[in-house]
Formats: C-alpha cells, sequence, structure tokens
C-alpha cells in the first residue's frame, strides 16, 4: 500500500479573493466569498460565523441519571431532546455561560464542574465552536427559561440517554459529543 501523501497542517491550501458579509444579526453573520480552492479552480464559499460561543451541559446526578431538556427547533421544524445548552459571549468565561444556562433550562445548580471536551458543530459551513461540561453533585432550584424557550426537562439513566443517541433520537451535535463523552468519562 501506498504512504499516503503528506499535507502541511499548518498551512492553508485556500485562497480568498474577496469577502462580503451578506446577512448580519445580534448572533450569526454570513458572508459570500470569491475563492480559489486547494486544486487551483476558482469557486464560492458562504460562511456563517457564529457571535457567540456554543455551550452545552450534562448535567449527571448521584445516581448517573441525566436531564434532557425538549423544545421545537424552528430550524429543523421538528422537536428535539438534547442536553441544556445556549451560547454565551465571546467575553465571557464558558463555564460562567454553562452555570447560567443549566439554571436557567432546568432550574439544576451544581457543586462539581469539568470541561469534557470542545466541538465545531458544523466545519464545513460554519466557524461555530462549542465547549460542553459535565456538571455534578446537583440541586434542584427554579427553572427560568428565556422567553423564546418552551421547554420541558426529562430525567432519565445517562445510559439511556446516550441509546437515545446511538438510535438517532438525539440528533443535535452537542448533546452526541456531550453524552457520549460524559460516559465514557464515567463509565456508563
Amino acid at each position: 500500500m501506498d504512504e499516503p501523501k503528506r499535507i502541511n497542517e499548518s498551512e492553508n491550501p485556500w485562497e480568498t479573493l474577496s469577502s462580503e458579509v451578506v446577512y448580519s444579526n445580534p448572533w450569526i453573520e454570513i458572508s459570500h466569498r470569491n475563492v480559489i480552492n486547494p486544486s487551483g479552480g476558482k469557486g464560492i464559499y458562504g460562511v456563517v460565523s457564529f457571535k457567540n460561543l456554543a455551550i452545552g451541559v450534562v448535567p449527571v446526578d448521584d445516581s448517573l441519571n441525566t436531564y434532557l431538556v425538549g423544545q421545537y427547533r424552528y430550524t429543523l421544524n421538528q422537536y428535539s431532546w438534547e442536553i441544556p445548552e445556549g451560547g454565551g459571549p465571546q467575553n465571557e468565561e464558558p463555564l460562567e455561560t454553562a452555570k447560567r444556562e443549566l439554571q436557567e433550562e432546568t432550574g439544576l445548580t451544581a457543586e462539581k464542574w469539568s470541561l469534557l471536551g470542545s466541538i465545531h458543530t458544523s466545519n464545513s459551513v460554519t466557524d461555530e465552536f462549542g465547549h460542553i461540561f459535565l456538571a455534578m453533585d446537583l440541586k434542584q432550584t427554579e427553572a427560568e427559561p428565556e422567553e423564546t424557550e418552551e421547554l420541558a426537562v426529562k430525567k432519565l439513566p445517562l445510559k439511556e440517554a446516550i441509546t437515545m443517541v446511538e438510535r438517532g433520537e438525539i440528533t443535535d451535535s452537542l448533546s452526541i459529543a456531550g453524552l457520549l463523552l460524559a460516559g465514557r468519562k464515567l463509565g456508563v
């Protein structure tokens, strides 16, 4: 078998000829770019840039139960079960956003926090970057969802949530990564 061609991972093989912002709102910016692709051909690229960090939280109690948030996702035109998640300002510490999102969406607070990992959510069209946290030693308080959120909260064994991922019932990228990472870390 031939050796695979070595690629210089630090060198960008794309050349941007021009870039124009075609849409912007408080959360995203979309740019249209004229490019030279790695093979030397001219082409176009659309890039969705996010103005916030994506933050996800996998809350796990002492009995290895987790909590999923259900809501109707406008962009998908369907209901979605997910870990508690949201967007955090670029200048805010990601852990502070995680604590706020967990409390707002589920009413839970946690004494013990750890970073499970970081993720690019869909790197072929967007630069969205996120952090996923594990929250443990949970306490229940009152949820405070945002006005755009009509949420249901479901408590279930972490193992069952991972099975939902495996059956394709959870499709959100932060949720899939977070649940699988939490399962591996906790030996579920």
